[in-house]
């Protein structure tokens, strides 16, 4: 059974929506408006399709955007190169265990490394993290420091991985990417004019 990793469509955003707020205590809650300004500026904003069903979300926002999480201005704070932050990611909990969360942290660190040197996340460490820690660990996350969230009463360890492709892309391409479409950004991909039928 094979997993599919593609972008979000508008219309299953309720969906989404759902999944968040059913994911338990690893996860803050959404409301549908909060969720459309991430549907609106997120950089990184993917569905896991497996069997047809909608298995799990990632979403992820470049150093140099105005995402408001107080994690991701812990990042801007204390780091002094650019990254990208993954906001969060949810597996359903059916799907867990089955390579879901693999597939997505593979996809969104093939996404950052050809933009950014870095890439960061954080863990809440107040329900049980051992998993997801091991999990982070696992893929070359360490430690970078630990935030009080404020008005949420929830600390989360500050995870970082240095991307060792950033460096090769960048000294070769710099800014200009090849225009190839797995490469494109989400919003010029949504931006893009749609071909008309012939």
């Amino acid at each position: 059974m094979s997993i599919v990793i593609r972008d979000v469509r508008e219309h299953e955003l309720d969906s989404v929506l759902a999944l968040n707020n059913n994911a338990g205590l690893a996860i803050l809650p959404l409301d549908a408006a909060r969720l459309r300004l991430f549907f609106d500026t997120a950089e990184y904003f993917r569905v896991a399709e497996r069997d047809g069903n909608l298995a799990g979300f990632l979403i992820g926002f470049g150093s140099d955007s105005q995402h408001d999480s107080s994690n991701f201005a812990w990042f801007k704070q204390h780091l002094t190169r650019k990254f990208f932050y993954i906001d969060r990611i949810v597996v359903a909990s059916r799907r867990r265990g089955g390579g879901v969360g693999r597939a997505f942290y593979a996809d969104a660190q093939s996404f950052a490394e050809l933009r950014y040197p870095q890439l960061t996340c954080e863990v809440f460490l107040d329900h049980g993290a051992d998993a997801a820690l091991l999990f982070h660990g696992s893929f070359g996350f360490r430690e970078v420091g630990q935030n009080n969230m404020p008005h949420v009463d929830v600390r989360a360890s500050m995870l970082l991985k240095d991307l060792c492709s950033y460096q090769w892309v960048h000294d070769t391409y710099g800014d200009a990417l090849p225009d190839v479409p797995w490469v494109g950004h989400r919003r010029e991909l949504q931006r893009a004019p749609r071909p008309t039928g012939t």
